[in-house]
């Protein structure tokens, strides 16, 4: 089983593509979470995985893989679209 890259492999991947973060509310009790969706369709579900996990670390959230798209708990788009840019992704979003 080949292993999955780590999340300086996937920085160095992604190069500039675009993401777009929004945040939600509905259907989760109150509480807000950010999604990140439209991520690249050249990473794996395994390296999303490492991405997820990269962000929950440098952010200090939860946070799920949901398809292609993440969901990170709490009403922080301003450091998640910074984090988002210095692992070199054009955002587009709140």
């Amino acid at each position: 089983m080949p292993k999955a890259p780590t999340p300086q492999e996937v920085k160095q991947a992604t190069r500039t593509h675009r993401v777009v973060i929004r945040r939600e509310k509905a259907q989760r009790g109150g509480k807000t979470v950010v999604v990140i969706s439209q991520l690249p369709t050249h990473l794996s579900i395994p390296e999303l995985e490492n991405l997820l996990k990269s962000a929950r670390k440098a952010l200090g959230c939860g946070g799920t893989l949901h398809g292609r798209e993440m969901e990170l708990q709490g009403d922080q788009p301003d450091r998640v679209r910074a984090w988002l840019e210095d692992h070199n992704f054009k955002v587009s979003g709140p």
